[in-house]
């Protein structure tokens, strides 16, 4: 039991995902593929001062994941509340996870799925939408991929409106959640926001103003220049280019390479401009939440060499030339 649950209070992470949440990931396969999806209402809730996650899931999937990640029951396991390490105690998955105010990072065993899990939960600032990605692992190499878009409630069991509105949203991500990254390839404009920074101690650092200057080149290729001001100073540039669900940064100030699992893309970015400032990295999920909208919901994790040195979150909307 957490020192918060015992002293009757829970932590800041547990008081932001209070209340239900409800949302359809897309599943895919290890290079980007859709494949499926999963229904999903969860909550994680401290009860006479013990803490609980419990997930009910409806996996719609084909091929070889269907048959892994068919496991005729609900996810329900313990949890140490804490803003330091949240510790998943099992018996459904066992491993910590690290809140960053509104962001967090967490690492995983699940035995049933018989996978490693790294999985990211950004709360956006309205405070009632989560973007969510699993990304599983065998060692190493990547299986499969889960990842959505979550709306909270917290009358679902009794309010037939709110019952209507997570239908009508379910519906939604049916539509947008198997939608691949392609970023507007005939369409010049940027991508502007406040993000939070966070130090790797989990210190809330404050804000960075992000703008993300989008040229297209072709319907492959555009380029990119990133100017960052405030809490954290950058700027760089590079050109991108997507093949299929892949995408190569090819410099001149960062080169690495990316996968899309439908509209969230995954990257890893090595920065060797003059702004680098030693040997800089930036491992990063940016979902595209909607096509239409074009609102981009990001994570960047930076590093200096091996070591992590902040987490940057929040959301960049998107203004045309």
């Amino acid at each position: 039991m957490s020192e918060s649950a015992e002293a009757g209070t829970t932590s800041e992470w547990q008081q932001r995902i209070a209340g239900e949440w409800h949302g359809r990931p897309g599943l895919f396969d290890a290079v980007g593929n859709h494949v499926g999806f999963e229904r999903v209402d969860r909550a994680s809730v401290v009860e006479d001062g013990v803490a609980r996650y419990w997930m009910n899931t409806s996996l719609e999937a084909s091929g070889p994941l269907r048959n892994r990640f068919e496991l005729g029951a609900q996810f329900d396991f313990g949890i140490v509340d804490s803003d330091e390490n949240r510790v998943y105690c099992g018996p459904d998955f066992y491993g910590t996870g690290q809140p960053y105010g509104l962001f967090v990072d967490a690492h995983y065993y699940s035995p049933g799925w018989q996978a490693d899990l790294r999985t990211w939960n950004q709360v956006l600032p309205d405070g009632s939408t989560q973007v969510y990605s699993s990304v599983l692992h065998d060692g190493w190499a990547v299986c499969a991929v889960f990842n959505g878009i979550y709306q909270r409630t917290f009358d679902h069991g009794t309010n037939p409106e709110t019952q209507a509105f997570v239908e009508d949203w379910i519906a939604l991500e049916t539509r947008r959640g198997p939608t691949p990254q392609v970023l507007p390839t005939k369409e010049s404009g940027a991508w502007r926001g406040s993000l939070f920074v966070n130090a790797a101690d989990q210190t809330a650092l404050g804000e960075v103003e992000v703008v993300i200057e989008h040229e297209p080149i072709s319907l492959r290729r555009a380029r990119h220049r990133v100017t960052w001001t405030g809490a954290l100073e950058r700027t760089y540039a590079f050109e991108r280019v997507r093949d299929g669900a892949r995408t190569q940064y090819e410099g001149p100030e960062v080169f690495g390479n990316a996968t899309s699992y439908g509209r969230a893309l995954f990257t890893s970015q090595h920065l060797v401009g003059p702004d680098a400032r030693g040997v800089e990295k930036i491992r990063g999920r940016e979902v595209l939440i909607d096509a239409g909208t074009r609102d981009l919901a990001v994570v960047w994790q930076l590093f200096r060499g091996d070591t992590t040195t902040h987490f940057v979150h929040g959301l960049l909307t998107w203004e045309g030339a």
